[in-house]
């Protein structure tokens, strides 16, 4: 988001003129951005053969999903409907890889049904697909690390405590029932969580999954699911992906001489590829001073962007009307009966009652939690690409909580 002349815009786009155009509040995305982050992961892994599948989970815009597909990308999908989706915006499906949690197996066979690639995080629902399919339907196996991969604990996944993947020390279970069911392995997966800053958390996973890919003699790939930090605020850290890929490519080029031929290095960004190019506008409804605070209220809450509230997620906040205020101290607090508070103590340009502000890395987790809460009604999706606006969601309207009511005459 650039100022220029007192005006902020979006790939030239006007922000004031696009929320009044699209009402408030509204999350725009910029497609200029997405593309930006995909191209970086590929130059840092040009080296070796590498494979990037979009987490879909972070923005399922059926046009994101497209624009993704026409970059070269595959896709992760947490659930049938996401690979349902996927193969609507026109994924192969053997682009697609599924790797739900807790799920029965019946899911699990609607996946094989329909093509996809399988990923399986626990013992029993591996012992289930080996004695149905056996040799004929090829898996991924997930594995646990066991490594508490930074961020907030409600998003790290690979650590002891983790519901996710089959922990390492019971990889000799893994290859009991391997063989006891004639299972046909093609990948291993690792996912230690969101927001790794730490290289060395990536080349620690590296070589719990690179050991245990050694007794493995047929795999396609590995997939190292993702986790890389964007940053949040000014000047915040964020995960060096360039150094990253050099030192994996080094690690990677040792293992193939010692398993005898390469195989594809697969990752799984959300957050990475789409979180930068999101934007929630939203308008300022009252500016409120109590004996020790002043709020903003605005016209939006956790039912529309719950991270704040959910894993105390830092969102940057910009004043878009006033960019030349003074500053002044604000709580930012939205409008549901809950304490919906965005950001506590935050200097913004000076806030009138009817200026709209934005929240920055809009773009990942936001509209995919979104909610009814309070019976209110979500709002529309906004895409930017080559300089042009495009509404790719319409706001909802009351028929749309209705529509799935069954009301009876009581």
């Amino acid at each position: 988001m650039k100022l220029v002349q007192n005006r902020y815009q979006l790939d030239g786009v006007d922000v004031i003129g696009l929320v009044e155009k699209y009402g408030s509040p509204v999350y725009v995305y910029q497609t200029s951005r997405m593309k930006l982050q995909y191209e970086k992961m590929l130059h840092a892994f040009k080296d070796i053969p590498v494979k990037i599948n979009f987490a879909c989970k972070a923005l399922n815009n059926f046009n994101v999903l497209t624009f993704f597909r026409k970059l070269g990308s595959g896709l992760d999908a947490v659930s049938i409907q996401e690979v349902q989706l996927g193969l609507k915006a026109g994924f192969k499906p053997q682009d697609i890889i599924f790797t739900p949690n807790c799920v029965s197996i019946e899911e699990i066979s609607e996946g094989v049904k329909l093509g996809v690639r399988i990923n399986i995080d626990n013992i029993s629902i591996l012992e289930q697909f080996g004695n149905i399919y056996g040799s004929k339907v090829p898996v991924c196996i997930r594995i646990n690390p066991h490594i508490m991969g930074g961020g907030h604990e409600k998003i790290s996944t690979g650590h002891i405590d983790s519901k996710f993947g089959i922990s390492a020390y019971q990889l000799p279970h893994v290859h009991r029932v391997i063989e006891a069911t004639n299972i046909q392995v093609e990948g291993l997966h690792i996912h230690t969580g969101s927001d790794i800053l730490d290289v060395e958390v990536f080349l620690r996973g590296a070589e719990i999954i690179l050991e245990a890919a050694k007794s493995f003699p047929n795999l396609q790939y590995v997939d190292f699911g993702s986790g890389f930090k964007v940053p949040y605020k000014p000047d915040d850290y964020f995960t060096d992906i360039e150094h990253l890929g050099k030192e994996l490519t080094k690690r990677f080029r040792k293992f193939y001489k010692e398993y005898g031929r390469e195989i594809t290095l697969i990752f799984e960004p959300g957050k990475f590829l789409v979180s930068e190019s999101g934007y929630f506008f939203a308008r300022v409804n009252v500016v409120k001073q109590t004996l020790s605070t002043v709020f903003a209220g605005i016209d939006t809450g956790l039912n529309h962007l719950i991270r704040p509230m959910f894993y105390d997620a830092y969102h940057h906040i910009v004043n878009v009307s006033n960019p030349k205020g003074k500053l002044r101290i604000y709580t930012v607090v939205g409008y549901i009966c809950e304490t919906d508070t965005f950001g506590w103590n935050r200097k913004l340009n000076e806030v009138h009652e009817g200026d709209y502000l934005a929240f920055l890395n809009a773009g990942a987790y936001c509209f995919t939690m979104s909610s009814n809460y309070n019976s209110r009604l979500r709002p529309p999706e906004v895409l930017i690409h080559q300089g042009k606006d495009y509404l790719i969601r319409q706001r909802e309207t009351l028929d749309d909580i209705l529509k799935n009511q069954v009301i009876l005459d009581l």
